[in-house]
């Protein structure tokens, strides 16, 4: 198989301080390079400081203009304890779309979250 890892996803956002904040304050990820890509357009890579890996790309136009592109059905957070993070990010005024955790045939579990811009996101706890 060619492909050997997800590199990232790319999010449009319309204020890059806001998602910068969201992502690190919230989610936790670490600010690991962030510049212009051009005079319109500034990114941000968040990921893992210690390992490098880059999860997840912001995109935020100066114009906030962008064409339409294939859209992102939701970004999923590998976690170890999903309650205890549930909780967390409760407290940090984090609006779940459902109340409850689901859980899969194979035992694994997760739940659905917005994002600053309306993304959804999705904590997920692989079964043991």
């Amino acid at each position: 198989m060619a492909v050997k890892k997800l590199e990232h996803v790319g999010v449009m956002v319309s204020d890059l301080e806001v998602s910068i904040g969201f992502y690190e304050n919230v989610l936790g990820l670490d600010l690991l390079d962030r510049f212009a890509a051009n005079e319109t357009t500034d990114l941000a890579f968040l990921g893992d400081r210690a390992s490098g890996q880059v999860i997840v790309e912001l995109i935020c136009g100066k114009d906030n203009r962008f064409p339409d592109e294939g859209k992102v059905h939701h970004i999923a957070f590998t976690v170890d304890r999903i309650e205890e993070e549930i909780e967390r990010l409760r407290g940090l005024k984090v609006h779940f779309t459902n109340d409850e955790v689901s859980t899969l045939a194979n035992g694994s579990k997760y739940i659905f979250f917005k994002g600053p811009d309306g993304e959804t996101l999705e904590l997920f706890q692989p079964a043991s």
